[in-house]
């Protein structure tokens, strides 16, 4: 059965393609061929903008699983012999604090629709009954919908082709990486000092768990893309980029102290 033939899915579809055609055509004046590309990236700094208040709430959490790692060392030292005792000891402080571990993860599942969405757009030849125009549209000559395994499974593919979109995959990766270390206490797109390594990573369900999520998370996404048309993977570059640059003014917002404590505010 296609997911995307249900009435409700099938509406969402339409309503995105229809909004993204609309886009493009009020940045087709402007930015001629580029116009679809131009209304992806668009839509993508409308949604991350709609989720700057979850990423506010991502840092205060954050700087309050560092701020607890002692006491979850702490109670590892005195469940150690009781992993059960020790989980429901963990998992009700941080009740008791109002967190979770897994609160970094609540941006990206809140944009895995809008990414499905876009990729389905782009790898529909009819979309809302009718030929889907976007599949027309290029961003350096590589059509939107056209994705790099896609490319190389089809047989000899074109240098350009393959160059645009491999250097977007890699951009996600570097991207993503670079990301991965500003995560880090004390990470200022540097390698992070033994000290605020063990500040993070105290804790069997904490902090611990959620940076080797974060990681694995950055470079699947890299991976994604290889998968993805073009123009999801746009979405995918310029969700990473906004990530990154997010990531580092919240930071100094919400300083992070490697010893597990709370520095006060960078003016």
């Amino acid at each position: 059965m296609d997911l995307f033939a249900l009435p409700p899915v099938a509406a969402v579809l339409g309503g995105a393609y229809h909004a993204l055609m609309g886009l493009s055509h009020l940045l087709e004046p402007a930015l001629g061929g580029g116009a679809a590309a131009a209304a992806v990236v668009a839509v993508t700094l409308a949604v991350r903008a709609a989720l700057i208040p979850v990423g506010v709430s991502q840092a205060r959490a954050e700087r309050t699983r560092v701020r607890l790692a002692p006491r979850i060392a702490e109670l590892q030292r005195r469940h150690r012999k009781d992993p059960e005792a020790l989980q429901r000891a963990t998992m009700r402080l941080y009740a008791d604090e109002g967190t979770t571990p897994l609160a970094g993860c609540l941006p990206m599942l809140l944009q895995a629709p809008v990414v499905g969405v876009i990729y389905a757009v782009f790898v529909h030849a009819e979309v809302a009954g009718q030929a889907n125009a976007l599949l027309g549209h290029t961003l350096f000559g590589v059509p939107l919908g056209t994705s790099l395994v896609g490319t190389l499974s089809a047989g000899v593919p074109a240098v350009a082709t393959v160059a645009v979109l491999g250097a977007l995959v890699l951009a996600v990766a570097l991207v993503g990486e670079l990301t991965r270390r500003a995560a880090l206490p004390g990470g200022r797109l540097a390698v992070p000092s033994a000290t605020a390594v063990t500040a993070v990573t105290a804790g069997p369900s904490g902090a611990a768990g959620m940076q080797r999520v974060l990681g694995a998370l950055q470079f699947v996404t890299a991976v994604v893309a290889c998968f993805v048309p073009l123009a999801a993977g746009l979405y995918l570059l310029v969700t990473v980029a906004w990530t990154l640059v997010q990531r580092i003014v919240l930071r100094r917002r919400f300083p992070l102290d490697p010893e597990g404590g709370v520095r006060p505010a960078i003016p």
